[in-house]
């Protein structure tokens, strides 16, 4: 039995053991028939030309954990931002673990979406807000919707500013042969608030695992969101994550996407405007090697005037590694003022790996300011030299260079914590000490 059947099989099992309201079973049914009808996607596909997952499907996965796993904070204290005090959603093969966990009620809801999807009090926010951002025509996403039960629910009421960042980390135990999970997480941004989240997938041994994952973000009028993606798995890893981001009017929306690790990776990123004055930026840094394969689909959905946008990705390509960005900035004909920036730049450091790089603007508005940039190439040998002709070894002189390459990314990081903490992840994806303080 292949993966898409089990899938299929497992869902009326599924639907029996979980405790959800008629308009929830609607959702899932109607999710799972479009899974069904569509399957996993192929190169067919335009939007997944250059990422295939025929290799990953091959794996025997288990759809559900046969038995809870427990984890010792010592085992993975060096995943959390232990430097400084955050709350944490933390889940262990798809399960809630409550022991490594800080959750809140006290004047905001950091907690979990089988809480929300289940008790009376949260309906009328699931009413609202759940799989309404979600593109339900897209297969994985879909099939999320079909099985969704876990995942983090934040809900930052008007006016609040969370009080530390949160954390939302998802480990594998690898106690399966193969698992493959799906968490759904659900944030809603009240007006006038501003929560910081960073989301995290890993996995604790080299048993293959394959993630699923779906996100919608509520950002209401004036709202602030800082969004940040580690994807430093283990090679064994993969993931697909798809993020669906509603901005009202003067909302300001940041996702940083770092992917270092894991075998597959393909983000899907969506902004959708509905209102004046917002703000969206989109930047990420891809620093992969071997024969990993990191896959950046973003959609900016400009629908009102007087907006901005901005993407800066930057990508760094060993061995036979394939990156493939794939970004789109679409302007509709009533969005006039609008700015939209987008720029991918990529360093080959061998001449056997990949980029698949596809800008694309489709504007139909007439006064807008919209550029879009991509460049592909090998390190400057001018400034090679010049740090040789310094005394800084070979080694040295190509990570500063290369770091110096996605130094903008990183400035623009807002947690001073976390910025170390990616700093420190880079150096060892270069495998040098850098030799200053940040």
């Amino acid at each position: 039995m292949d993966l898409k059947d089990k899938l299929l099989a497992s869902f009326m099992a599924f639907e029996e053991s979980v405790d959800v309201d008629s308009s929830l079973h609607d959702i899932r049914t109607a999710a799972i028939k479009n899974f069904e009808a569509k399957g996993f996607p192929s190169k067919k596909e335009e939007a997944w030309k250059y990422t295939s997952l025929n290799q990953l499907l091959k794996n025997d996965f288990s759809v559900f954990p046969k038995q809870e796993n427990a984890v010792e904070f010592a085992e993975v204290k060096r995943y959390f931002l232990h430097e400084i005090d955050t709350y944490k959603v933390v889940f262990i093969d798809g399960k809630f673990s409550s022991f490594l966990s800080s959750t809140t009620h006290d004047g905001l809801d950091v907690c979990l979406m089988s809480s929300a999807l289940t008790k009376p009090k949260y309906k009328m926010v699931i009413d609202e807000y759940f799989n309404k951002i979600a593109n339900t025509d897209e297969t994985l996403t879909s099939l999320n919707t079909a099985f969704a039960q876990e995942g983090a629910y934040i809900n930052i009421p008007r006016g609040k500013v969370a009080d530390k960042p949160i954390e939302i980390i998802n480990f594998s135990t690898g106690t399966e042969a193969a698992l493959m999970v799906q968490p759904r997480n659900l944030i809603i941004v009240g007006e006038n608030s501003h929560v910081q989240i960073i989301e995290r997938h890993q996995s604790l041994n080299d048993n293959p695992v394959l993630t699923n994952a779906v996100t919608e973000i509520f950002a209401a009028k004036r709202a602030i969101v800082d969004y940040y993606k580690i994807q430093n798995d283990r090679l064994e890893a993969s993931l697909i994550d798809n993020t669906y981001i509603s901005q009202k009017e003067q909302s300001i929306a940041s996702v940083h996407t770092f992917s270092f690790g894991g075998n597959l990776t393909r983000n899907n990123l969506n902004f959708y405007h509905k209102g004046e004055r917002i703000d969206s930026t989109l930047k990420g840094i891809t620093i992969i090697e071997g024969k990993q394969h990191v896959d950046h689909y973003t959609l900016v959905h400009h629908a009102t005037p007087n907006c901005e946008s901005h993407q800066n990705y930057k990508g760094i390509y060993g061995d036979r590694a394939t990156g493939v960005f794939n970004g789109k900035i679409y302007v509709e004909k009533e969005a006039q003022k609008t700015d939209a920036f987008q720029q991918n730049n990529n360093i080959l450091l061998s001449d056997k790996a990949t980029i698949n790089a596809k800008p694309q603007l489709e504007i139909f508005a007439d006064d807008v300011k919209c550029s879009h940039g991509c460049t592909i190439g090998q390190l400057d040998d001018r400034a090679m030299f010049y740090m040789r002709s310094r005394g800084i070894p070979e080694k040295e002189a190509k990570a500063l260079l290369m770091y110096a390459f996605s130094n903008e990314v990183i400035e623009s990081i807002k947690i001073p914590e976390l910025k170390n903490r990616i700093t420190k992840i880079i150096a060892t994806k270069l495998g040098v000490k850098m030799g200053f303080d940040l």
